[in-house]
């Protein structure tokens, strides 16, 4: 049932957010949108209303972001339904089940199937088969097309017939009357007992068509999961403090600053908060980056989607959910991913032309042969033959056949493609910016064990570490085993979080931990310490250890004329070290929000950056880039915002993908000039009458089979399957430093 416009402006109101002084925005799905046409088209109206400021649509999350003024909503659910468009409001962290894939590959899966068959009732017809057996052939024919045709066009025509109903044109027009005339005027030649007939050339049109649709919904769909695994991050709802004493559980909507809130161990925090009692310590790399939890304590600020890891605390609001750090990264997201689209916007508009000038050529095809020979049979079959020699089968799978084979080839080369569109903007990149923790490095401490350190202290402390889930201590933990220490039994163990760990054996109280804590004398050391009665036993010192064949990477990357940089969220020293190590620039302390102005200072400067990143603060900076890759061992969200993502250990898959992506691109050019050469030449010829729509499609398909053949010759660059078997199982150190190299 419909929702009444007054009711639809009134939720609208409530889901909308301020922006600025008498500025309001909201976000409506609009799970129609399929094409640079949509988008378009979108925008167009929605802009049309006096009260909107702004319209922006994102292809990728098929989302609409709306600015305007004014207390009152506009109607712009209204507006998108006369426009041919279905609109609702949605919570960002709702998933959408996928049905248009499963649509398109049950379509193309039949088209397949029909087309074989009746290619094959073809054959006997074109070896001259007596009338009486042709006339057999095109009624099994004819009996195999219809229902394929219903099924399998269905597609195109409810996209064509929703922009006709509207006023529109798109694609699929000139698609669907070349199909439906095809198999109209072959089923009428079947029933006057005709020569020809072509319904093997309308459904190997619908075969091929769907070929492309495929892959590119494949491709576009998987762009849209970053934004999802972000909203993941966010609680439903937190235990709220009541000013009585009791307490209540609040969805995150209804938490308003000043709320109170109970917050447990395991936990991830609702909205912006302060500490106001209790101690614990956090894992904020979704902010920073870095792994190592964050002690924190009463007056502590806390950022939402952040996870509390080890005490209680109690915390108090100081955001609304909306406006939260974590919102903030949402939108951040969304802004950025709707400029990606403008690659396939330059494709789109060219597809808004081809329609009106398919249509206006075979209609003066058909007006001139009616005229010159007074046979509308000949004239309507010259028609058709334009309508289907000049469908953009071979244009729409120029890019698309070779951006699936080069994905192939990157995933058997441990590099998996998760956006299409990034293999064009990869072989554009110039400019790479890498982050460090888990990236350049692999993100987890090791203790340094020269062998120094007595037996005996590493026992008593590896029996500690063994129950903790800290860095440090699983890495003294795993240092223990290594030399075989044998476990103690230990009396009173306990954590005390951002501090460490103590516990108490044969009498004497042992610490594991932070130096002014574990020592009476309160001194500050780089490391970790064991004291017994507050005394030094053992300095603890951990590195992290370089990503196998980083230094060959960036050599890789410096032969090819590309320039590296460190971006990280990490402190000036750790950074400042390891950058010395690599000869290469660095920032360091930098938020997610100063990664995002950096690359756009570096766009602004004429820079395409490839932003190689694996925490969760890195996700908006990985979104803005012009192109982005994280590792496996990256957080959900990396993954998901990245365009690629290398399986292995080695960096060497980023000069590799890059060498790939280069020679996709160029294949792309050559498929292109393919497809339009092939139309340059054939669509004279249709138009002259010098093909029937059977060799129109035969045409066709060939053209499409150059393109694919074409792309069949991608191969992975040798010298980046060189570089990703050199050292490609030997790991690179730094040297032993104090602390941790992070």
């Amino acid at each position: 049932m419909p929702i009444a416009p007054s009711a639809a402006s009134d939720e609208l109101l409530l889901a909308s957010r301020s922006i600025g002084p008498g500025l309001r925005q909201a976000e409506l799905s609009v799970p129609t949108i399929h094409c640079g046409a949509c988008v378009a088209r979108i925008e167009v109206v929605l802009g049309r209303l006096p009260e909107v400021e702004r319209a922006r649509v994102n292809l990728s999350t098929k989302r609409v972001t709306v600015a305007w003024r004014g207390e009152a909503a506009p109607p712009l659910i209204a507006t998108l339904s006369e426009a041919g468009f279905d609109a609702h409001l949605q919570d960002i962290a709702v998933e959408e089940k996928d049905g248009v894939l499963g649509e398109l590959v049950r379509a193309l899966a039949v088209a397949g199937f029909a087309s074989g068959n009746i290619m094959m009732l073809s054959i006997a017809v074109w070896s001259g088969a007596d009338p009486a057996s042709r006339a057999i052939f095109h009624w099994l024919s004819a009996a195999i097309a219809l229902p394929s045709l219903a099924y399998c066009g269905r597609i195109f025509f409810r996209s064509a017939w929703q922009a006709i109903r509207h006023g529109r044109t798109n694609m699929d027009v000139p698609i669907s009357i070349g199909v439906l005339l095809a198999f109209g005027l072959s089923f009428y030649d079947t029933i006057h007992h005709g020569r020809h007939a072509y319904f093997d050339a309308s459904i190997s049109l619908l075969f091929f068509l769907l070929i492309g649709r495929t892959l590119d919904h494949l491709m576009r769909e998987r762009a849209r999961t970053a934004v999802k695994g972000l909203a993941r991050l966010a609680p439903r709802g937190a235990t709220v403090l009541q000013p009585d004493g009791s307490r209540r559980y609040l969805p995150v909507a209804e938490i308003v600053p000043g709320t109170i809130i109970l917050l447990a161990a395991g936990e991830r925090v609702p909205v912006d908060a302060r500490v106001l009692a209790g101690r614990s310590e956090l894992d904020a790399s979704l902010a920073t980056g870095e792994s190592l939890p964050r002690p924190v304590e009463a007056g502590a600020p806390l950022l939402a989607g952040t996870l509390n890891l080890t005490g209680e605390l109690t915390i108090m609001a100081t955001a609304t959910a909306r406006e939260s750090f974590l919102a903030g990264m949402t939108r951040m997201m969304e802004v950025v991913e709707a400029g990606r689209s403008a690659y396939r916007r330059i494709a789109d508009r060219a597809a808004r032309l081809y329609a009106p000038v398919v249509h206006l050529t075979a209609l003066l095809t058909f007006a001139g042969w009616l005229v010159a020979t007074a046979d509308p049979h000949l004239a309507l079959t010259v028609a058709i033959a334009v309508l289907i020699i000049t469908c953009p089968c071979a244009l729409g799978l120029a890019v698309p056949m070779v951006q699936a084979v080069a994905a192939q080839r990157l995933f058997h080369g441990g590099i998996m493609v998760k956006d299409g569109s990034a293999l064009e903007r990869l072989a554009e990149a110039n400019h790479v910016v890498l982050d460090k923790t888990g990236t350049l490095t692999k993100g987890a401490p090791r203790l340094i064990d020269d062998g120094a350190t007595p037996l005996d202290a590493l026992t008593v402390a590896a029996s500690m570490a063994s129950g903790s889930r800290h860095p440090y201590s699983q890495a003294i933990a795993a240092a223990g085993r290594s030399r075989n220490a044998p476990v103690v039994v230990l009396e009173s163990l306990a954590e005390s979080p951002g501090d460490g760990l103590e516990a108490r054996l044969d009498g004497r109280l042992y610490r594991l931990g932070r130096p002014d804590w574990a020592l009476s004398d309160g001194s500050r050391r780089a490391g970790v310490v064991l004291s017994r009665d507050g005394a030094l036993v053992a300095l603890f010192r951990f590195e992290d250890e370089l990503r196998p064949a980083a230094r060959e990477a960036i050599a890789a990357l410096a032969r090819r004329g590309i320039p590296v940089e460190i971006l990280s969220g990490d402190h000036d020293e750790p950074v400042a070290r390891l950058a010395a190590a690599l000869d290469v620039p660095w920032r360091a302390a930098v938020t997610p929000a100063g990664k995002v102005e950096h690359i756009a200072a570096l766009a602004a400067a004429g820079r395409k950056v490839l932003m190689v990143g694996d925490g969760l603060n890195d996700a908006p900076a990985l979104t803005a880039a012009h192109v982005s890759m994280a590792p496996a061992s990256a957080a959900d969200v990396g993954r998901n915002a990245a365009d690629l993502v290398f399986l292995r250990d080695s960096l060497l898959a980023v000069p590799a993908a890059i060498d790939t992506a280069r020679q996709a691109s160029q294949l792309i050019r050559q498929n292109l000039v393919l497809a339009v050469g092939y139309n340059a030449l054939a669509v004279p010829i249709a138009i002259l009458g010098q093909v029937t729509p059977l060799v129109a499609a035969i045409a066709m398909s060939i053209s499409s089979v150059a393109v694919i053949g074409n792309a069949l010759r991608l191969r992975a660059p040798a010298s980046g399957k060189a570089e990703l078997s050199s050292k490609s199982g030997r790991l690179t150190s730094m040297r032993p430093v104090a602390g941790t190299v992070r």
